[in-house]
Formats: structure tokens, sequence, C-alpha cells
């Protein structure tokens, strides 16, 4: 085969210059390996549009027929084995491969939870996805396509998958039944007196304007029992109103940065907003699609306020508004709450402020207070007085009694 020079390098007929050997420097100091010698390369299942499940990439036959250009330095390929891993071995290296994802800074997947709340979920998340993978039932889900910049100019495409949690947890073959975990039973249901946390040092109130002036008389009862309150309400935001506020986020810094002992949760006044429900696109309120997205964030808030179990969290069911079309809202509001709650009965407790304030969905300005009637609701119809909100903070003191005992 005839050759031409160029710049003291071999450039065979085409133009093409052969492979840089693998692990050169730039100086050109990588050793050339003759052709004849024989090289493997690591057989790797490779997904294509036209082979979805990916074909093993063997070898490239040699072409060269024993020429006498072997003499073209190629490429040096080096020889790898993998060594085949039960699944029980899989899963303990669960929590490394966690490691380098928060390591790396993952992004998102399609289910849009970030590498900060996987980290916060990981104990149950490795739980029910070490049982998923275990028993059969874990099955890969979407990937989102993004793209990164290369080294040398131009993109990479990327597929993010979902996090643990949410195919963790997600739909299982038909006939499975997902794990119960013991986080799900309060202890006093069990056994009649419950396991009593940590000193009560530091109390977050927070939710939406109905936390107002909740989080006063809260402050007002128990400082006499050492306790500091903080307040931290964020007015006009929303569970389902993500765009001025991402109460997702949001808990996660509440945790980060206060690490409270107890975390009372007080919101539901701006709710109704259509919420994104997977492949069905957004869904209106108040149908059983609204309620369960609502009801994955309300959880995503209750796991993340009750620190792997550290803290305990008081959320207040919502007491019925005026307005009949309000009332369809709190109701799926309130249904939501309920369902939320039920992974994590050792550590959160719904106080049902319904019944409290609307007893049979009945809406009502006044009520019984220390043996007089007392206006408890504002004129909107939406928010308690300062006496109503003295009545629903009596009822989280003794909830934190009932945990915590007296000091």
């Amino acid at each position: 085969m005839a050759q031409q020079k160029s710049e003291d390098r071999v450039v065979p007929d085409g133009g093409a210059m052969p492979a840089k050997p693998s692990g050169s420097s730039l100086g050109g100091q990588g050793k050339a390996v003759p052709v004849d010698e024989a090289v493997s390369q690591l057989r790797l299942p490779i997904a294509t549009a036209d082979a979805p499940r990916g074909v093993a990439r063997s070898r490239s036959p040699d072409r060269s027929g024993g020429r006498a250009d072997a003499g073209v330095p190629k490429a040096v390929v080096r020889e790898r084995r993998c060594v085949p891993a039960t699944m029980e071995e899989v899963v303990e290296r669960l929590g490394s491969a966690l490691s380098k994802v928060v390591s790396n800074k993952g992004a998102p997947g399609p289910d849009g939870m970030t590498v900060e709340l996987l980290e916060e979920q990981w104990p149950h998340v490795a739980r029910r996805l070490r049982a998923d993978l275990l028993e059969g039932r874990w099955r890969p889900g979407e990937i989102r396509r993004a793209h990164i910049p290369k080294a040398g100019g131009g993109q990479r495409g990327l597929g993010i998958p979902n996090g643990g949690f949410a195919r963790a947890s997600g739909p299982v073959r038909e006939g499975a039944v997902p794990p119960v975990s013991p986080e799900s039973f309060d202890r006093a249901a069990l056994d009649g007196k419950g396991e009593k946390p940590p000193p009560l040092k530091k109390l977050l109130v927070t939710g939406d304007s109905l936390a107002q002036p909740l989080d006063v008389e809260l402050a007002r009862r128990l400082a006499a029992d050492g306790v500091r309150v903080e307040r931290d309400p964020h007015i006009g935001t929303g569970v389902s109103k993500s765009d001025f506020v991402d109460w997702g986020k949001l808990s996660s810094r509440q945790t980060r940065e206060r690490r409270p002992d107890a975390v009372v949760v007080f919101i539901g006044a701006n709710e109704g907003f259509p919420l994104p429900a997977g492949r069905q696109g957004e869904v209106d309120c108040c149908g059983g699609d609204w309620a369960a997205a609502y009801a994955f964030r309300v959880r995503r808030m209750m796991n993340t306020y009750r620190r792997r179990g550290a803290a305990r969290v008081y959320y207040l069911r919502l007491p019925l508004p005026r307005d009949k079309g309000r009332q369809e809202i709190a109701r799926a509001v309130n249904a939501a709450i309920d369902v939320a709650a039920v992974p994590y009965a050792a550590h959160v407790r719904v106080l049902d402020m319904t019944q409290t304030f609307t007893p049979g969905g009945r809406y009502r300005d006044t009520m019984t207070v220390n043996g007089g009637k007392r206006i408890v609701r504002r004129p909107d119809g939406i928010h308690l007085s300062d006496v109503g909100a003295g009545v629903a903070a009596e009822a989280v003191v003794q909830a934190i009694r009932r945990d915590y005992g007296r000091p």
C-alpha cells in the first residue's frame, strides 16, 4: 500500500490517521502494539433504537489479512474482566453509589427528585429499594434526556433516571404487596406507652398565613417549658402553588439550617392549583389524581421534617372554610394529608382541626370556649381568629406533651 509522509508522520492512503495509542500523553509517548498481538475488548451491552435491550459489542475483525502494513501503530486496549455480582452484593453497594451521585451533584430525573432530597430520604428509599431488588419487583423508570458540554466543544447526550424512591414505591407486579415499614406504627398504639423522643428544645412553626397567629400562641404557651419557638410563615404560598415557593425545597432548607426537634405545619389557605401527574400532564383539583399528587408532596415534606426519626411533626388538617367551592378543595387537601402521613405514624401526628372547628362538615364562626361563645374565625371565613388560634395551639401543646411529657 502506498504511503505518504507529512511532518514525519506515516499517513495511509485516504488521509486517515491511525488511532492514537490509548494512554499516550500529549507528547506522544504512548507505546505502539504490533497488530499481530492479541488484543481483546470488553463486551458491553449497547442499547440502541434498533436494539433497545442492548447487543454485545464484539471485537472488529482484522481486515489487514496479515499484510506488510501491520507496522502501523494501533490503539492499546487494555483487557478488563468483569466479575459477576449477586443481587445481594449489588444492594450492599447502594450506599456507595449514592455517595458518588451526591459528590457529582447529579441532576434530577423525570420525577423531579433532587440529590438533596434523595439523600435525606435515603434510609427509607434504601430499605424499599433493597426489598424490590431482592424480590424481583424493581423495574427501571423513565429517562430524562439532558446534554452536557464536552471538553473539546459541543455537547454529549446523557440519560438521567428517576430517583430510587419513585420506582421503589411505585407500581409493583400484579399480586405483589409493597412492604410495610415499622415507621408506619405509632409505638403507643402497640404497647400503650410509646417511645419518648429526646427533650424538646426547639420547635419550628411554619406554613402559610394559617400559621399566624398560631405561632405566637404556641410561643406563649411553651415559654414556661423552656422551648424555643421559631416562627417561619410564608404568606401566600401553597403546596400546590410552587411557582413562588417550592415547599419541597423549603422544608429541606428549614431542617438543614434550623435542625428543629419538632415541627408544626399549618398550610392550605391557597390550594387548588393544577398539579403535574406523570404522563397525564397537569390535573385539576380535586379528584383522586390531584389528591395523590398533593399527598406525594406533603409526604415528602413530612419525611424531611421528621429528620429520619429525630424529630416529631404535627401537621394540622384544615377547618372547612365558609365558601362552598373552597370546601371541596379543603376536603381534598385533608384527605391527602391523611394518606401522606400513613408511612410515618411513628413520628408524624395529624391534628384534626376539621372536627374541632367545623364538626360534621358544618361551618361556624363561633364556638364555646372556656364556658362562653367566642368568635373563632376571621371575617374572610378561612383563617382562625386569635381565639381560634388559641384553641388550635392548645391542641398542639397537648399532642406535644403526649410525646415529650412535661419538662
